[in-house]
């Protein structure tokens, strides 16, 4: 079993043909093996050179006493297509910084949906937190949206 908070099972495999045939309309995906040198704010850097205004959430899990990431990201995007070119760029490569040997895999979220991801993180104990280990909605009506933190429900 994965050190990962969901499994990597065929369920949750990304099929490239499924996905073109629009029979496979999921939009969130798990980026796993993310080196832990990653901030939220340097790997979106990466994710938007090609990416940007193609999601509107996105969470960086931190562990909170070594102050790093988990390893894992969430991000939903606007449309199931827009998993395809994502995944070809990423999927299977090695990361560019920090002098990683880590490898992305990219597989389908256990939660589906920018609804549904907000629901299910709104109550959770991480809207306690700092502003910056909180999930980020996007405004992706342009390209360089401004951020938002997701706030804890009143």
């Amino acid at each position: 079993m994965s050190g990962y908070p969901e499994s990597s099972s065929k369920e949750n495999a990304i099929d490239f043909e499924r996905i073109e045939n629009g029979d496979d309309n999921r939009t969130t995906i798990m980026i796993k093996n993310v080196p832990n040198k990653y901030s939220q704010r340097a790997l979106l850097d990466v994710i938007d050179v090609n990416h940007a205004g193609k999601y509107d959430f996105f969470y960086l899990p931190i562990d909170f006493r070594n102050k790093c990431n988990l390893g894992y990201a969430f991000l939903n995007f606007t449309s199931p297509k827009a998993i395809l070119d994502f995944a070809k760029e990423f999927s299977g490569k090695r990361w560019d910084r920090y002098n990683s040997e880590k490898v992305c895999e990219i597989c389908f979220g256990r939660i589906q949906g920018r609804d549904r991801l907000i629901e299910h993180f709104r109550s959770s104990r991480l809207m306690r937190k700092k502003d910056k280990y909180r999930p980020l909605l996007f405004d992706t009506v342009r390209a360089l949206a401004p951020v938002c933190w997701l706030r804890a429900q009143a």
